[in-house]
């Protein structure tokens, strides 16, 4: 398994879930989600095995030696069966503050949606708040997606900023949501 450099601790467990420094074995299923869900990512084409193999031997690689990574990305498991990935992603070291990025397995959206993500937002807080000891966390969404909310409000997020007609989709302007949580 690789290890982050910046990160003392490279597992973080919750129940049956954890967080571990992201795979090269994961990198086929991550592209199939990501594919499977682009409407909702800022992803502009599907990606390409090429453009995988790529960014996982160039860019993802390259992560775990750096002091201040501009992400760091984990394969989220369950039973130690990968579910989904994400981290932590547009890091400001200086400000501490870190957009959260998760993908789950398409297949468990519409059964496990709400349980997957507040495991994943339990985990993901450990390595922000408790091991980079960062002051914020946040999400950009763009508004297609009114599941997310309630989990992240329940999660102790609040709806910090609404982006008016933000982004172009499907031929219309459409809203971002921004939520946030403060390290107490």
């Amino acid at each position: 398994m690789s290890s982050y450099k910046v990160l003392h601790k490279q597992k973080f467990e919750s129940g049956n879930f954890s967080l571990i420094p992201i795979r090269f074995e994961d990198r086929m299923d991550i592209m199939k989600w990501r594919n499977e869900q682009i409407y909702h990512l800022r992803q502009k084409k599907p990606l390409t095995i090429e453009n995988q193999e790529v960014y996982f031997k160039t860019i993802i690689s390259n992560l775990f030696n750096q002091e201040q990574p501009n992400q760091i990305l984990f394969s989220f498991l369950e039973n130690n069966n990968l579910i989904g990935y994400g981290g932590l992603v547009h890091l400001n070291w200086f400000d501490k503050n870190a957009e959260i990025s998760f993908i789950m397995n398409t297949k468990l959206e519409k059964t496990r949606f709400e349980d997957v993500w507040k495991a994943y937002l339990k985990l993901i807080e450990q390595v922000a708040f408790n091991e980079l000891k960062f002051h914020k966390i946040f999400t950009y969404a763009f508004d297609l997606r009114p599941n997310l909310y309630p989990v992240l409000i329940s999660a102790g997020f609040e709806e910090e900023a609404r982006l008016d007609q933000h982004c172009f989709f499907e031929g219309k302007y459409i809203d971002v949501v921004i939520h946030s949580k403060l390290n107490s």
